[in-house]
């Protein structure tokens, strides 16, 4: 039987590329090569498209071509440069390891849709519709779930300091870990918070506070089939949580720790995870999805964000909440890849393709 041919897009141009290297770099070692025969497109900083042998640290350093994904489906993978001439290299299925802006905002989605390659992860629209989080918020709301209060600011807009509720988190509305958020905790320093997260996208979000311990759920799969990892929860020592923010991640926070299977009850454990698939579903989400709630103290739960391609690092949540429910990285990667081909097909039969 012929390997299925799986390209691995890692990298990008946001403020991201280096945790989705490292993310990678975990899918590497997982992937079961008995199985697949990996193509791994590395995108540089500056947007360059290069396939090369793997994602290791100095992979742009190594042996690698240009490369890029054709938009035309007759193609149906890579264009690479060789030798002052194109080749094209045949793709069965992609990953794309991308994570923030133009890797999870619908962006690189679109590209693979008009390749007419399968991928793995949301499509166009929940990706575009899960990146901007004030979107997400009406969408959930709209289906019965509870979202933090919330304003937004355009890149020409203004708000009524005086009008907010103190403490306030002001966040870049459509950016991924914690890149750009600030608390608030009163009008002086709203203006500059604002400027902090418009380093990051001009549209900015403001959200009360809501008191509660951080949760979050792993969510895999198509449709209503969907399976849930271990719950986790987010212990903090002090201030509020910054993923990705230190300088050496893989060795800890250094005001934060995950505990997997969260030290909550069964019935809240329950609700986590039942509201964590309705978010996803009323988002449109497939494949899979990291969703992250508030856990109140009297027991109910509000919308904090969605992740459409998590971090699977050595020490990423999803990964970690997925293996605790018994599905290791390796037979994850494989429900992703079968995941991704059931969705084309499905796609296909009602004639989108």
């Amino acid at each position: 039987m012929d390997k299925l041919r799986v390209g691995i897009i890692f990298g990008g141009s946001s403020e991201e590329h280096p945790i989705s290297v490292k993310s990678a770099q975990e899918v590497a070692k997982h992937l079961d090569t008995a199985k697949y025969e990996p193509y791994y497109i590395g995108i540089t900083r500056d947007g360059s498209w290069l396939l090369c042998d793997g994602p290791d640290a100095q992979w742009e350093n190594g042996v690698c071509r240009p490369a890029a994904l054709s938009p035309d489906r007759t193609v149906g993978g890579l264009l690479v440069l060789d030798e002052g001439k194109y080749e094209t290299i045949r793709l069965d299925v992609v990953l794309p390891v991308l994570h923030g802006t133009l890797g999870e905002d619908g962006a690189m989605q679109g590209l693979l849709e008009l390749s007419g390659i399968p991928y793995a992860g949301c499509d166009v629209q929940s990706s575009a519709l899960s990146m901007d989080k004030s979107l997400a918020y009406t969408v959930a709301r709209s289906a019965g779930i509870a979202t933090p209060d919330f304003w937004t600011v355009t890149a020409d807009g203004d708000i009524d300091a005086e009008a907010l509720p103190y403490p306030v988190f002001v966040k870049p509305a459509r950016s991924g870990s914690s890149f750009g958020v600030s608390k608030v905790s009163g009008k002086e320093e709203l203006p500059g918070a604002i400027e902090a997260a418009r380093q990051y996208d001009a549209k900015v979000l403001i959200e009360a506070a809501v008191v509660g311990g951080e949760v979050g759920c792993a969510v895999l799969g198509n449709g209503h089939d969907l399976t849930t990892g271990e719950v986790d929860r987010i212990a903090l020592s002090h201030g509020f949580f910054r993923i990705h923010q230190e300088e050496a991640p893989e060795q800890g926070s250094d005001n934060s720790t995950a505990i997997v299977p969260a030290d909550i009850s069964d019935a809240s454990r329950a609700l986590v995870q039942e509201t964590a698939k309705a978010v996803y579903r009323a988002l449109g989400c497939r494949g899979l999805a990291r969703v992250d709630l508030f856990l109140k103290e009297n027991g109910t739960v509000v919308l904090n964000e969605v992740n459409t391609f998590p971090g699977m690092t050595s020490y990423s949540r999803y990964p970690r909440m997925m293996a605790a429910a018994g599905i290791p990285l390796s037979q994850l990667l494989d429900r992703l890849v079968s995941l991704a081909m059931a969705a084309t097909s499905e796609e296909s039969a009602g004639g989108r393709r």
